[in-house]
C-alpha cells in the first residue's frame, strides 16, 4: 500500500524512538530504484527515510483494535 501526504500512519521500526506510534506522513521521496522513502512526523520530532513496508495505515491498526474488542466481547457472552 502506497501512501499519501497527510495520511496518519503507524511506524513499525525496533530501531527507532517512535516504534509503533501514530504520526503523519509529510513527505515522500522516490528512490532511484523507484521506491517511495517517507518522512513521518510526530507529535515531538519527526523519522526520515521510512521504507514502506515499515508502515501501516492509522486505520487498519483501528479496525484491528475494534476486531479485537468485538471478539473479547462475545468471548465474555458465552
Amino acid at each position: 500500500m502506497s501512501y499519501e501526504e497527510d495520511d496518519a500512519v503507524i511506524l513499525h521500526d525496533e530501531h527507532s524512538d517512535y516504534d509503533g506510534e501514530e504520526g503523519t506522513v509529510t513527505q515522500i521521496v522516490e528512490t532511484m530504484f523507484g521506491d517511495a522513502n517517507y518522512t513521518v512526523s510526530f507529535e515531538d520530532g519527526q523519522e526520515t527515510g521510512v521504507p514502506e513496508d515499515n508502515l501501516e495505515s492509522a486505520g487498519d491498526a483501528d479496525e484491528e483494535a475494534a476486531d479485537a474488542d468485538e471478539d473479547a466481547d462475545a468471548a465474555d457472552e458465552e
